[in-house]
């Protein structure tokens, strides 16, 4: 990925007037940079993928990320519950649409939408198949859905109880394919975001503590030693990687059955968040 202008301007904002309340990550904030640059790539990754000319964000938060997309689609429109956030959006970017609206009754018409995107949102809902349905009844035939999650495999070991209180319910990139599959969206691509060599290192150096994520939530960040503030302050969106896709264009989930023809998803397992592309029939 060539550094381009808009990784240039996140990394000129400053700091976000919105609240920081563990539920979403924004930029311009030195505590919050390495959950702001994991999620950051994604979104770099993930706009080379969407299609346009109408693309929906549902869960915008802080907007950062439709305004990375908007680089790409000519109409992008953010949408987002807390009222706080679309106010915060609405002023800092003021080039983007945004609305308010509910994630179970998406106050978009049907069939309109060429792609939906949705990072780091389907583990704060309750009800994911009705969840679901809204992203296919708003898409147009043939559009595309395009989600990520964290890993529960690495994100929550060796607990069903997310660690996150915010987050309702977290998936394996099996449990994550079988429940979109299984709502009438066929999947079509499956990726992993990894730690890169210099993350690993981090996890080496702090492993006493947990590891660098672990160091992180250990305290609240006033508390952090220098060198742990200092680490997280150096964090780079390319100190992340995207795997290579699972499916690889040789297989197709396009039903619940499908995923008989995927019998190893192990080579997700140490991946930090998942990537998932689905499309509407």
């Amino acid at each position: 990925m060539a550094e381009d202008r808009p990784i240039e301007a996140t990394r000129s904002l400053a700091p976000a007037a919105l609240e920081l309340t563990g539920e979403r990550t924004a930029p311009g904030i030195a505590s919050e940079n390495y959950w702001f640059r994991r999620h950051q790539v994604a979104y770099l990754h993930l706009r080379e993928q969407v299609e346009g000319p109408r693309l929906l964000e549902v869960g915008a938060g802080e907007g950062y990320g439709s305004a990375l997309l908007a680089e790409r689609v000519p109409a992008v429109l953010a949408l987002d519950y807390d009222p706080a956030a679309i106010a915060h959006l609405l002023r800092r970017y003021p080039a983007l649409a945004a609305i308010r609206g509910n994630l179970a009754a998406l106050p978009v018409a049907g069939d309109s939408i060429d792609s939906v995107v949705s990072l780091q949102v389907i583990e704060h809902v309750w009800d994911h198949p009705q969840f679901l349905a809204e992203c296919a009844r708003v898409l147009r035939p043939s559009g595309l859905l395009v989600l990520s999650t964290p890993n529960r495999l690495t994100f929550s070991p060796g607990t069903d109880r997310p660690v996150n209180p915010f987050h309702t319910h977290e998936f394996t990139a099996a449990e994550l394919c079988r429940l979109v599959a299984g709502n009438g969206l066929p999947v079509v691509s499956v990726r992993g975001l990894f730690a890169g060599p210099r993350l690993a290192e981090l996890d080496r150096r702090y492993a006493e503590r947990g590891g660098f994520v672990a160091a992180q939530l250990a305290e609240p960040p006033e508390h952090w030693p220098a060198e742990l503030a200092a680490d997280v302050a150096e964090v780079s969106w390319q100190d992340f990687r995207i795997g290579p896709d699972l499916l690889d264009g040789s297989k197709d989930l396009s039903s619940l059955n499908g995923l008989s023809d995927v019998t190893d998803f192990s080579g997700l397992d140490d991946s930090l968040d998942l990537l998932v592309l689905a499309r509407r029939p």
